[in-house]
């Protein structure tokens, strides 16, 4: 295919929107995941209490520092969710008989390689379309995909969710997968307009694979987020180097210590970075400072878990049907395949 060449998996009124970034690798309106990146982390950065939107950790040494992340020992949600889809791609791709592949918030597509395998087995093709903010990811997604399959079309989306899922044409029959249990990284406003969002831009013969973390006992939740070596730690931190190139900021991430506890009121793991002394934070561009006390905390990321019961009794007020629920033999974890009903 021709690299000027929009593929087919864009709709009609998406087509013009799309640029190529590499091989391969598509972006939306030349790149930007935000229009204005500047004012989005200051939006939130000076809200009370401040808090950041997670997929600003996903520059390159985030990326590499979680893939590493999900290596550990302690970090049960990678291993185990890989076991069933090892266990269960196959049926699962013979109960959503689709063209198209959608992964939101792909990184490496390591676990989804399971799922590609049987498409491929049980299809003999189709399209693989990762969607996600770092073009590292999708350059090492795009390297593994075609050197094993490539009997597949890819077509990497450098894109937040929200956008990739507007992208894709309706009338394609796609598979919609989203795992990591990266869901519990949305807060409950974001859960609703993720959902809401995604039903809308579903296709009448489409599907969603959910992976989600399930209600545990909490020291094996609080360990998975607070590891030994210190990874977990190094990631979050790493999110005030990638503010500071955004920025040209000057936080210093020394003068920051990581610090995660679950909420069980929330059903929520909580990581935050800690200022361990009074400092001032300046934004040159926007002429603007703000002001850290010894033990001020900013929110960086969580991570909900869920009844999935529960879940999936919530997710059919979205129009998604559940087809089968997939676990491990301690139910540590869930996969939920759900069917998009048509509108009658």
């Amino acid at each position: 295919m021709a690299q000027n060449t929009r593929p087919h998996i864009f709709s009609r009124e998406e087509r013009p929107l799309w640029q190529v970034t590499a091989p391969s690798i598509w972006s939306r309106n030349g790149g930007h995941v935000v229009s204005d990146p500047v004012s989005a982390v200051l939006r939130t950065l000076f809200d009370q209490p401040p808090w950041l939107e997670a997929f600003h950790l996903y520059d390159e040494r985030g990326a590499r520092l979680f893939e590493q992340i999900c290596e550990l020992p302690e970090y049960y949600l990678t291993r185990t969710e890989e076991s069933i889809l090892q266990q269960r791609a196959e049926r699962v791709i013979a109960l959503a008989p689709v063209e198209c592949i959608v992964e939101l918030g792909a990184g490496f597509s390591k676990k989804t390689m399971h799922l590609l395998k049987e498409q491929v087995r049980q299809r003999c093709g189709g399209i693989f379309a990762p969607v996600d903010v770092s073009v590292t990811g999708l350059v090492a997604s795009r390297e593994a995909v075609c050197k094993e399959f490539p009997q597949l079309e890819f077509q990497g989306l450098k894109a937040l969710f929200d956008q990739g899922i507007a992208s894709v044409e309706k009338e394609l029959p796609t598979l919609f997968v989203f795992l990591g249990s990266t869901l519990g990284n949305l807060s409950h406003s974001e859960f609703i307009r993720f959902f809401q969002h995604l039903s809308e831009s579903m296709g009448p013969h489409d599907f969603l694979l959910l992976g989600v973390d399930r209600v545990k006992d909490e020291q094996v939740l609080e360990r998975a987020y607070n590891d030994s070596r210190g990874l977990t730690a190094a990631f979050i931190l790493n999110v005030f180097e990638n503010i500071n190139r955004l920025l040209g900021s000057d936080f210093q991430p020394d003068k920051m210590r990581y610090e995660s506890h679950y909420e069980p009121k929330q059903q929520r793991i909580e990581m935050s970075s800690v200022s361990t002394c009074t400092q001032e934070i300046h934004f040159p561009s926007h002429r603007a400072s703000l002001t850290l006390k010894d033990g001020d905390e900013i929110l960086v990321e969580i991570s909900r878990k869920f009844e999935p019961e529960n879940l999936k009794k919530q997710l059919r007020f979205f129009a998604l049907d559940p087809v089968e629920h997939f676990t491990d033999p301690r139910e540590w974890f869930s996969l939920l395949l759900l069917r998009k009903v048509p509108e009658l």
